[in-house]
Protein backbone atom coordinates (compact mmCIF):
# COMPACT_ATOMS: atom_id res chain seq x y z
CA UNK A 1 0.00 0.00 0.00
CA UNK A 2 2.72 2.00 0.48
CA UNK A 3 4.58 1.65 -2.48
CA UNK A 4 1.39 2.43 -4.65
CA UNK A 5 1.12 5.85 -2.76
CA UNK A 6 4.57 6.27 -2.88
CA UNK A 7 4.29 5.87 -7.10
CA UNK A 8 1.14 8.03 -6.84
CA UNK A 9 3.43 10.97 -5.01
CA UNK A 10 6.04 10.51 -7.53
CA UNK A 11 3.81 10.42 -10.54
CA UNK A 12 2.23 13.45 -9.40
CA UNK A 13 5.02 15.61 -8.51
CA UNK A 14 6.12 14.62 -11.99
CA UNK A 15 3.40 15.61 -13.80
CA UNK A 16 3.36 18.99 -11.24
CA UNK A 17 7.54 19.40 -12.63
CA UNK A 18 6.74 18.99 -16.50
CA UNK A 19 3.57 21.36 -16.03
CA UNK A 20 5.52 24.24 -14.41
CA UNK A 21 8.31 23.45 -16.75
CA UNK A 22 6.26 24.07 -19.72
CA UNK A 23 4.85 27.29 -18.24
CA UNK A 24 7.74 28.60 -17.49
CA UNK A 25 9.54 27.74 -20.81
CA UNK A 26 6.62 29.41 -22.33
CA UNK A 27 6.89 32.72 -20.17
CA UNK A 28 10.54 33.08 -20.36
CA UNK A 29 9.62 32.97 -24.26
CA UNK A 30 7.65 35.61 -24.24
CA UNK A 31 10.22 37.21 -21.73
CA UNK A 32 13.07 36.82 -24.61
CA UNK A 33 10.98 38.48 -27.09
CA UNK A 34 9.77 41.37 -24.66
CA UNK A 35 13.23 41.70 -24.09
CA UNK A 36 14.21 41.90 -27.50
CA UNK A 37 11.42 44.92 -28.32
CA UNK A 38 12.51 46.83 -25.16
CA UNK A 39 16.38 46.77 -26.51
CA UNK A 40 14.38 48.91 -29.30
CA UNK A 41 12.43 50.84 -27.17
CA UNK A 42 13.77 54.06 -28.45
CA UNK A 43 11.83 53.72 -31.79
CA UNK A 44 8.87 52.55 -30.17
CA UNK A 45 8.67 55.49 -27.98
CA UNK A 46 8.78 57.47 -31.02
CA UNK A 47 6.01 59.73 -32.58
CA UNK A 48 6.39 57.78 -36.00
CA UNK A 49 6.13 54.36 -34.45
CA UNK A 50 2.51 54.17 -34.73
CA UNK A 51 1.80 54.60 -38.21
CA UNK A 52 5.01 52.99 -39.19
CA UNK A 53 4.20 49.78 -37.33
CA UNK A 54 0.23 49.87 -38.41
CA UNK A 55 1.32 50.53 -42.18
CA UNK A 56 4.23 47.85 -42.35
CA UNK A 57 2.35 45.29 -40.80
CA UNK A 58 -0.69 45.82 -43.17
CA UNK A 59 1.60 45.45 -46.22
CA UNK A 60 3.21 42.45 -45.18
CA UNK A 61 0.09 40.80 -44.62
CA UNK A 62 -0.82 42.38 -48.33
CA UNK A 63 1.77 41.85 -50.51
CA UNK A 64 1.79 37.54 -50.26
CA UNK A 65 -1.93 37.69 -51.66
CA UNK A 66 -0.69 40.45 -53.99
CA UNK A 67 1.24 37.92 -55.47
CA UNK A 68 -1.02 35.18 -55.38
CA UNK A 69 -3.51 37.42 -57.52
CA UNK A 70 -0.73 38.15 -60.20
CA UNK A 71 0.06 33.87 -60.26
CA UNK A 72 -3.67 32.96 -60.59
CA UNK A 73 -4.49 33.31 -63.67
CA UNK A 74 -2.09 30.32 -64.77
CA UNK A 75 -2.34 28.23 -61.64
CA UNK A 76 -5.66 26.09 -61.64
CA UNK A 77 -5.34 25.21 -57.72
CA UNK A 78 -5.66 29.08 -56.85
CA UNK A 79 -8.18 29.63 -59.14
CA UNK A 80 -10.10 27.07 -57.46
CA UNK A 81 -9.77 28.76 -53.84
CA UNK A 82 -10.66 31.94 -55.41
CA UNK A 83 -13.88 33.39 -53.57
CA UNK A 84 -15.71 34.32 -56.57
CA UNK A 85 -13.98 31.96 -59.24
CA UNK A 86 -15.32 34.29 -61.93
CA UNK A 87 -14.72 37.45 -60.46
CA UNK A 88 -11.78 39.42 -62.24
CA UNK A 89 -8.66 39.63 -60.06
CA UNK A 90 -7.50 43.23 -59.22
CA UNK A 91 -5.20 45.21 -62.29
CA UNK A 92 -1.98 47.03 -61.47
CA UNK A 93 -4.00 50.44 -62.18
CA UNK A 94 -6.55 49.00 -59.21
CA UNK A 95 -3.61 47.63 -57.11
CA UNK A 96 -1.68 51.26 -57.60
CA UNK A 97 -5.04 53.36 -56.58
CA UNK A 98 -6.05 51.45 -53.15
CA UNK A 99 -1.89 51.48 -52.65
CA UNK A 100 -1.89 55.61 -53.03
CA UNK A 101 -5.25 55.72 -51.01
CA UNK A 102 -3.50 53.80 -48.05
CA UNK A 103 -0.41 55.76 -48.11
CA UNK A 104 -2.09 59.39 -48.42
CA UNK A 105 -4.57 57.88 -45.74
CA UNK A 106 -1.65 57.12 -43.22
CA UNK A 107 -0.16 60.11 -43.84
CA UNK A 108 -2.81 62.89 -44.18
CA UNK A 109 -4.85 61.13 -41.15
CA UNK A 110 -3.92 58.74 -39.09
CA UNK A 111 -0.45 60.00 -38.59
CA UNK A 112 -1.67 63.45 -36.89
CA UNK A 113 -4.24 61.35 -34.99
CA UNK A 114 -1.67 59.14 -33.50
CA UNK A 115 0.58 61.60 -32.75
CA UNK A 116 -2.09 63.54 -30.76
CA UNK A 117 -2.45 60.15 -28.95
CA UNK A 118 0.80 59.47 -28.49
CA UNK A 119 1.40 62.76 -26.60
CA UNK A 120 -2.01 61.99 -24.60
CA UNK A 121 -0.90 58.64 -23.50
CA UNK A 122 2.94 58.46 -22.74
CA UNK A 123 4.24 54.77 -23.46
CA UNK A 124 4.51 53.05 -20.94
CA UNK A 125 6.91 49.85 -20.96
CA UNK A 126 7.19 47.28 -17.99
CA UNK A 127 10.29 45.65 -17.63
CA UNK A 128 8.05 41.71 -17.48
CA UNK A 129 6.22 40.07 -20.43
CA UNK A 130 2.69 39.08 -19.55
CA UNK A 131 2.23 35.09 -19.55
CA UNK A 132 1.43 33.27 -22.17
CA UNK A 133 -2.33 32.15 -21.42
CA UNK A 134 -3.08 35.76 -20.17
CA UNK A 135 -1.70 36.92 -23.53
CA UNK A 136 -3.64 34.99 -25.63
CA UNK A 137 -7.16 35.37 -23.58
CA UNK A 138 -6.58 38.87 -23.77
CA UNK A 139 -6.15 39.15 -27.66
CA UNK A 140 -9.30 37.00 -27.82
CA UNK A 141 -11.02 39.16 -25.56
CA UNK A 142 -9.75 42.81 -27.54
CA UNK A 143 -11.02 40.76 -31.10
CA UNK A 144 -14.46 39.98 -28.99
CA UNK A 145 -14.83 43.79 -28.34
CA UNK A 146 -13.38 45.25 -31.80
CA UNK A 147 -16.30 42.86 -33.50
CA UNK A 148 -18.75 44.21 -31.22
CA UNK A 149 -17.92 47.70 -31.69
CA UNK A 150 -17.68 47.56 -35.35
CA UNK A 151 -20.91 45.32 -35.77
CA UNK A 152 -22.92 48.28 -34.42
CA UNK A 153 -20.52 51.07 -36.43
CA UNK A 154 -21.18 48.79 -39.07
CA UNK A 155 -25.07 48.20 -39.05
CA UNK A 156 -25.40 52.53 -38.36
CA UNK A 157 -23.87 53.20 -41.62
CA UNK A 158 -25.66 50.75 -43.77
CA UNK A 159 -28.98 51.23 -42.24
CA UNK A 160 -29.01 55.07 -42.17
CA UNK A 161 -28.56 56.31 -45.39
CA UNK A 162 -26.69 59.47 -44.91
CA UNK A 163 -24.09 58.04 -43.78
CA UNK A 164 -23.45 55.47 -45.95
CA UNK A 165 -23.06 57.91 -48.87
CA UNK A 166 -21.09 60.26 -46.92
CA UNK A 167 -18.75 57.54 -44.59
CA UNK A 168 -19.08 53.71 -45.71
CA UNK A 169 -19.94 53.40 -49.66
CA UNK A 170 -16.53 54.70 -50.71
CA UNK A 171 -15.70 51.03 -48.80
CA UNK A 172 -17.98 49.16 -51.20
CA UNK A 173 -16.12 50.38 -54.48
CA UNK A 174 -14.66 46.90 -54.89
CA UNK A 175 -17.75 43.83 -54.63
CA UNK A 176 -14.59 41.50 -55.74
CA UNK A 177 -12.56 42.51 -52.92
CA UNK A 178 -8.63 41.83 -52.78
CA UNK A 179 -6.35 42.30 -49.89
CA UNK A 180 -5.20 46.12 -50.39
CA UNK A 181 -9.38 46.71 -50.72
CA UNK A 182 -9.25 46.31 -46.49
CA UNK A 183 -8.04 49.95 -46.46
CA UNK A 184 -10.09 51.63 -49.03
CA UNK A 185 -12.43 53.70 -47.24
CA UNK A 186 -12.76 57.17 -45.78
CA UNK A 187 -10.94 58.75 -43.31
CA UNK A 188 -13.92 58.95 -41.06
CA UNK A 189 -13.60 55.05 -41.27
CA UNK A 190 -10.40 54.14 -41.06
CA UNK A 191 -10.19 56.27 -37.65
CA UNK A 192 -13.39 54.97 -36.13
CA UNK A 193 -11.61 51.44 -36.94
CA UNK A 194 -8.44 53.01 -35.51
CA UNK A 195 -10.31 53.98 -32.57
CA UNK A 196 -11.70 50.83 -31.98
CA UNK A 197 -8.52 49.26 -32.02
CA UNK A 198 -6.82 51.67 -30.05
CA UNK A 199 -9.27 51.46 -27.16
CA UNK A 200 -10.52 48.19 -26.94
CA UNK A 201 -6.74 47.12 -25.00
CA UNK A 202 -7.17 49.93 -23.23
CA UNK A 203 -10.10 49.29 -22.20
CA UNK A 204 -9.28 45.60 -20.65
CA UNK A 205 -6.21 47.22 -19.43
CA UNK A 206 -4.00 44.84 -21.47
CA UNK A 207 -0.43 44.80 -21.59
CA UNK A 208 2.03 46.68 -24.17
CA UNK A 209 2.84 43.61 -25.42
CA UNK A 210 -0.76 42.10 -25.71
CA UNK A 211 -1.44 45.23 -26.98
CA UNK A 212 0.55 44.98 -30.00
CA UNK A 213 -0.35 41.05 -30.74
CA UNK A 214 -3.94 42.23 -31.27
CA UNK A 215 -2.68 45.18 -33.59
CA UNK A 216 -0.70 42.24 -35.69
CA UNK A 217 -4.12 39.43 -35.26
CA UNK A 218 -6.91 42.81 -36.12
CA UNK A 219 -4.94 43.56 -39.02
CA UNK A 220 -4.08 39.84 -40.76
CA UNK A 221 -8.15 38.90 -40.07
CA UNK A 222 -8.78 42.00 -41.77
CA UNK A 223 -6.82 41.93 -44.71
CA UNK A 224 -7.74 38.07 -44.97
CA UNK A 225 -11.35 39.20 -45.04
CA UNK A 226 -10.73 41.44 -48.25
CA UNK A 227 -8.03 38.99 -49.61
CA UNK A 228 -10.09 36.83 -52.00
CA UNK A 229 -9.00 33.42 -51.66
CA UNK A 230 -10.70 30.65 -49.23
CA UNK A 231 -7.57 28.20 -48.64
CA UNK A 232 -8.10 25.38 -46.31
CA UNK A 233 -5.80 26.71 -43.81
CA UNK A 234 -7.87 29.81 -43.51
CA UNK A 235 -8.73 31.26 -39.91
CA UNK A 236 -12.40 30.55 -40.23
CA UNK A 237 -11.79 26.76 -41.05
CA UNK A 238 -9.34 26.69 -38.13
CA UNK A 239 -12.03 27.73 -35.74
CA UNK A 240 -15.05 25.25 -35.26
CA UNK A 241 -18.70 25.45 -35.04
CA UNK A 242 -18.85 28.00 -37.58
CA UNK A 243 -17.59 31.09 -35.30
CA UNK A 244 -15.67 32.93 -37.42
CA UNK A 245 -17.06 34.01 -40.84
CA UNK A 246 -13.89 34.57 -43.53
CA UNK A 247 -13.65 35.44 -46.48
CA UNK A 248 -16.52 34.18 -48.40
CA UNK A 249 -18.50 35.89 -45.55
CA UNK A 250 -17.03 39.19 -45.61
CA UNK A 251 -17.40 38.75 -49.46
CA UNK A 252 -20.49 37.91 -49.73
CA UNK A 253 -21.33 41.67 -47.57
CA UNK A 254 -19.56 43.62 -50.82
CA UNK A 255 -21.73 41.47 -52.49
CA UNK A 256 -25.21 41.83 -51.13
CA UNK A 257 -24.31 45.12 -48.56
CA UNK A 258 -27.70 43.91 -46.52
CA UNK A 259 -25.61 40.86 -44.44
CA UNK A 260 -23.26 39.68 -42.96
CA UNK A 261 -22.02 43.05 -40.50
CA UNK A 262 -19.51 41.57 -38.17
CA UNK A 263 -16.07 41.55 -39.57
CA UNK A 264 -14.32 38.12 -37.67
CA UNK A 265 -17.57 36.21 -36.17
CA UNK A 266 -20.47 35.16 -36.77
CA UNK A 267 -22.55 35.53 -33.37
CA UNK A 268 -23.98 38.90 -34.12
CA UNK A 269 -25.18 38.33 -37.37
CA UNK A 270 -26.77 35.13 -36.01
CA UNK A 271 -28.80 37.09 -33.22
CA UNK A 272 -30.17 39.84 -35.18
CA UNK A 273 -30.80 37.41 -38.12
CA UNK A 274 -28.52 39.41 -40.74
CA UNK A 275 -26.44 35.91 -41.59
CA UNK A 276 -26.02 34.78 -44.71
CA UNK A 277 -24.13 32.35 -46.52
CA UNK A 278 -23.37 30.86 -49.93
CA UNK A 279 -25.05 28.00 -51.07
CA UNK A 280 -22.49 25.24 -51.54
CA UNK A 281 -24.47 23.61 -54.63
CA UNK A 282 -25.18 26.50 -56.68
CA UNK A 283 -22.69 28.97 -56.10
CA UNK A 284 -25.47 31.24 -55.10
CA UNK A 285 -25.92 33.62 -51.41
CA UNK A 286 -28.75 32.66 -49.33
CA UNK A 287 -30.25 33.91 -45.90
CA UNK A 288 -29.91 31.51 -42.81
Amino acid sequence: MFRIMNNSQTLTTVTLCSNRSNYEASSLFLQHIWDFILSHQDIIRSPFYPVLYSFTVYLAFCIPYLILDAVAPVILALKRCQVQPRGARPTLAMVMHCLAHTVYSHLVFIFPVTVAYWYWRPVHLPRVAPELHRLILDVVACLLLFDFQYFVWHVLHHKIPWLYKTFHKMHHKYTSTFALATQYSSAWEMMSLGFFAGVSPIVLGCHPMTEMAFFVVNIYLSVEDHCGYDFPWSTHRLIPFGLCGGPGHHDLHHEKFVSNYAPYFTHWDKLFNTLAQKSATKGKSKDT
